[in-house]
């Protein structure tokens, strides 16, 4: 009998400790809208205060939430617009996404691509084979398309040979134009003093942008693979 590896073991430990504490302590009650809306002003001052502080906090849970897969990162994004108005948002959502989906994908690549391996056998390497041949740009083309789960991208790459560091600046990149247009939604969201200020311009177009995002991402998409002979991308295709 196969003994237990048990530095995997201890990790998947950790894991499920931090996780149950999510939801023992009723954390995702702060992952809303309206409790941001409502502590935006003390959440502001204390930023004034203690600007490292609170940033460097913000930077961290994002980073938590995002490697454990936790609910709550798209509304930490739209928080990021709001609390820390577009560009220093973007910055610090832009790294603390990348490194928790990097983090998750080292994690899972830990503790299942070696079962995964030995579970698929030839079918591992042919899969391999063409990650090594354009994974870069299928990440990224993955990346771009929000209609594709976000947690669902860190764990199938995770079982692939993709080096990290690939998949780190991949990320980065590919998810830069979403990640702003979700920071300028928060942004304009957090500038919302009465119920007049719903239909100010500015917010309608972010809703907007919102909206025709993943079409247009689609279609820039599609017209590029088209240009170089590969086959076009449809994320609500049945898959085999």
């Amino acid at each position: 009998m196969k003994i237990p590896d048990t530095k995997k073991l201890a990790v998947i430990g950790v894991i499920v400790v931090i996780v149950v504490l999510f939801f023992v302590l009723d954390l995702q009650q702060y992952m809303n809208l309206a409790y941001i809306k409502e502590s935006r002003e003390n959440f502001q001052a204390l930023l004034a205060q203690h600007p490292v502080l609170v940033t460097g906090a913000f930077f961290i849970v994002y980073i938590v939430v995002t490697a454990l897969s936790l609910p709550g990162a798209a509304v930490m994004t739209l928080a990021g617009g709001a609390l820390f108005g577009f560009w220093t948002g973007l910055v610090i959502v832009s790294f603390a996404s990348s490194i928790g989906a990097t983090l998750a994908c080292a994690v899972a690549r830990y503790l299942f691509r070696d079962w995964t391996k030995q579970k698929m056998g030839a079918w591992y390497d042919k899969i391999n084979a063409g990650i090594k041949k354009e994974g870069a740009f299928y990440l990224f083309t993955l990346r771009l398309i929000p209609a594709v789960p976000f947690f669902a991208i860190n764990l199938g790459m995770a079982l692939t040979e993709m080096r990290l560091w690939t998949f780190y600046w991949v990320s980065q990149v590919g998810m830069l134009a979403g990640t702003a247009v979700f920071i300028n939604a928060g942004n304009q969201l957090g500038q919302i003093s009465k119920m007049g200020d719903i239909l100010s311009p500015s917010l309608i177009i972010s809703f907007v942008i919102l909206g025709i995002f993943p079409l247009a991402v689609k279609k820039t998409v599609n017209f590029v693979r088209a240009k170089t002979g590969k086959a076009k991308v449809d994320p609500d295709a049945p898959k085999p």
